[in-house]
């Protein structure tokens, strides 16, 4: 059983930075790709960015391309989520999850099979 823990949110005003971390154990980190999703009250999770296995290609939505990055370190099974520019819009519970290796569609939660309990992101006007 993998286990996946964020960390790194808070409070931040519009314009500002906030680097979230997501730490894995339990399995194989390297050998699953892992992505970044994001839900804000009443509105459905949606994709944020994904990067593969390998860490050579990554994935963004389109609102936040330019302004986050993803990345991850499988010598210590973290992976990041550097966020710049941020906009009241941004604010969210963030969640990172684990997505075998086979999977191409980075954007569909439903493909990820394990899942963190998330860090609150609140952004000021």
């Amino acid at each position: 059983q993998v286990q996946l823990v964020e960390s790194g949110g808070g409070l931040v005003q519009a314009g500002g930075s906030l680097r979230l971390s997501c730490a894995a154990s339990g399995r194989a980190f390297s050998s699953y790709g892992m992505g970044w999703f994001r839900q804000a009250p009443g509105k459905e999770r949606e994709f944020v960015a994904a990067i593969t296995w390998t860490g050579v290609s990554t994935y963004y939505a389109d609102s936040v391309k330019g302004r986050f990055t993803i990345s991850r370190d499988n010598t210590k099974n973290t992976l990041y989520l550097q966020m710049n520019s941020l906009r009241p819009e941004d604010t969210a519970v963030y969640y990172c999850a684990s997505i075998p290796m086979y999977y191409r569609r980075y954007e569909t939660p439903s493909l990820y099979d394990h899942w963190g309990r998330g860090t609150q992101v609140t952004v000021s006007s």
